[in-house]
């Protein structure tokens, strides 16, 4: 279990703000700190994930207060962090490289938003070669409006995404899964 990493993405401040509508799975973040506990108590890598976006009106911008990681999940210890400004926590950073540098072999990927950039991490990092945990109750999603006006609500798109990606891409576990592994 030692060439485990937890990767924690995106779990920012600015997700909190109404300007991203209904989410679901509001216990996320309670999920994401047993884990991440568990981790820092067994001292195994933690890696954390920082969106930056460079949309004008998001705010997940640098020089907003809502890009600033949430509480309960800021890095300590001199955790590892990555900064990115695309849905996947591969592009545009070393991540890949510190994965290898430190013989990372199985990522147990937790955080926001199931189908942004969980997901598409989640896809990299398995096309890349690693093994994935997709942590079911330890991500979230928002309601979408799709391109035809059809209001997709958050539980179904966080539902479906897991589907999609579970034994194509990743393992889908629950926290209490996890936490029974690494017990």
């Amino acid at each position: 279990m030692e060439n485990t990493a937890l990767l924690i993405i995106d779990v920012q401040k600015g997700f909190d703000d109404p300007f991203w509508g209904n989410r679901n799975n509001l216990d996320a973040e309670k999920n994401i700190v047993l884990l991440l506990s568990k981790w820092r108590k067994k001292k195994m890598p933690v890696i954390h994930v920082q969106h930056c976006s460079l949309e004008s009106n998001s705010p997940l911008r640098k020089d907003k207060p809502g890009c600033e990681f949430k509480d309960e999940v800021k890095p300590i210890n001199k955790e590892k962090e990555f900064t990115k400004t695309v849905n996947s926590a591969f592009i545009g950073t070393k991540l890949e490289k510190y994965l290898r540098s430190c013989n990372i072999e199985l990522l147990v990927i937790v955080g926001l938003t199931t189908d942004h950039c969980v997901s598409t991490s989640t896809r990299m990092a398995e096309n890349l070669g690693f093994d994935v945990v997709l942590v079911s109750d330890a991500t979230a999603t928002f309601d979408r409006i799709a391109y035809d006006g059809t209001k997709y609500l958050a539980n179904d798109i966080h539902n479906i995404h897991l589907a999609s990606l579970n034994h194509e891409f990743c393992s889908v576990q629950s926290t209490k899964e996890v936490l029974n592994k690494f017990a």
